[in-house]
């Protein structure tokens, strides 16, 4: 029984910390396609934010600014750049009302080659990583880590950025299901032309729903370094991906997205910790078979949920006012 505690004690730290990135860039994805566009561009986001959030906090880690304030600048920036960066997928989307798949599909291709490439190109020792020298972790969260058991698995050991990423994505459910500006954001996913004769401009609407959901990829992507990588090497390890699986699993929603996201943290953190597990470790799998685990998960579970999705019907088209 000690041991069973101690490999839960082990994993529900990390398992919180993977799924925190993931259900926050899922909900930045939910944003984008409650308004009518399609968000595939959310690896490239997430790229492009861990890159440059990155690169502000290797600046800032040689000043006095405290460890903690560095990563809330950093989740700043992270959030700037990835609504910099999403604006290119609005224009072309809403704008141009170019295929949302293809522009997307852009992005993603684009953002590890100009990170490789300015980072090669400038850094001193021209190389694709941007190394972080100062641990991001926190021993304690006062008060709240002294809580018997949830403070051990919650508030001991845990990241700023997970716990901001938390309260972030709590805010931003109740802006989307309990203001005035979330339904009419909703409503423009659903049915844009009704949307529009009631006065509402589809393209702002749009273009706001597509910069929050780079914003908080931009921030999920600077979560994924702070709390895995402590560096950026030019990739977020599929987490943009996985994210519009934990979006399609969690059926738009908010509560099945952190109960999805949570279920692929949890098979993600299983195939990189099989040797603190010994059910896991005495099979004897060959390491390969563990790394493929998270994928195969989601491949299985999208092929029993994406049936029943519903998805917003009017995600994906381009706004026409003259369709009725």
């Amino acid at each position: 029984m000690e041991q069973f505690f101690d490999i839960v004690y082990y994993l529900v730290p990390y398992m919180i910390a993977s799924a925190v990135p993931l259900a926050l860039v899922a909900l930045g994805a939910l944003f984008s396609e409650r308004s009518g566009v399609v968000n595939i561009a959310l690896e490239g986001i997430m790229l492009m934010g861990a890159f440059v959030g990155a690169l502000v906090m290797k600046q800032l880690e040689v000043s006095t600014l405290s460890t903690q304030w560095i990563a809330v600048v950093g989740l700043g920036v992270g959030a700037l750049i990835g609504m910099v960066f999403s604006v290119l997928h609005a224009f072309a989307a809403i704008n141009m009302k170019a295929n949302q798949i293809i522009s997307a599909t852009a992005l993603n291709m684009f953002a590890p080659a100009f990170a490789i490439f300015i980072n090669r190109r400038y850094s001193a020792n021209h190389t694709q990583r941007v190394l972080l020298q100062r641990s991001y972790r926190i021993s304690e969260v006062p008060i709240l880590s002294d809580i018997p058991i949830i403070g051990d698995l919650f508030f001991k050991g845990a990241y700023v950025s997970t716990l901001i990423g938390i309260v972030i994505f709590i805010v931003a459910t109740i802006i989307l299901y309990k203001t005035k500006w979330g339904l009419r954001l909703r409503s423009c996913g659903e049915s844009p032309q009704a949307a529009d004769t009631l006065g509402i401009n589809i393209y702002k609407i749009r273009y706001a729903g597509v910069l929050v959901s780079g914003a908080l990829a931009g921030m999920g992507g600077v979560i994924f370094v702070l709390s895995f990588a402590t560096a950026f090497n030019a990739t977020v390890s599929g987490f943009g991906f996985l994210a519009l699986a934990v979006l399609i699993f969690g059926n738009w929603k908010p509560g099945r997205i952190v109960l999805a996201a949570l279920f692929f943290a949890f098979m993600r953190i299983i195939s990189n910790s099989t040797a603190v597990v010994p059910f896991l470790d005495n099979l004897n799998w060959p390491s390969e078979i563990y790394s493929m685990l998270p994928y195969l998960a989601t491949l299985i579970v999208l092929a029993f949920v994406s049936k029943n999705s519903a998805a917003p019907r009017a995600a994906g088209e381009p706004y026409d006012a003259g369709k009725r």
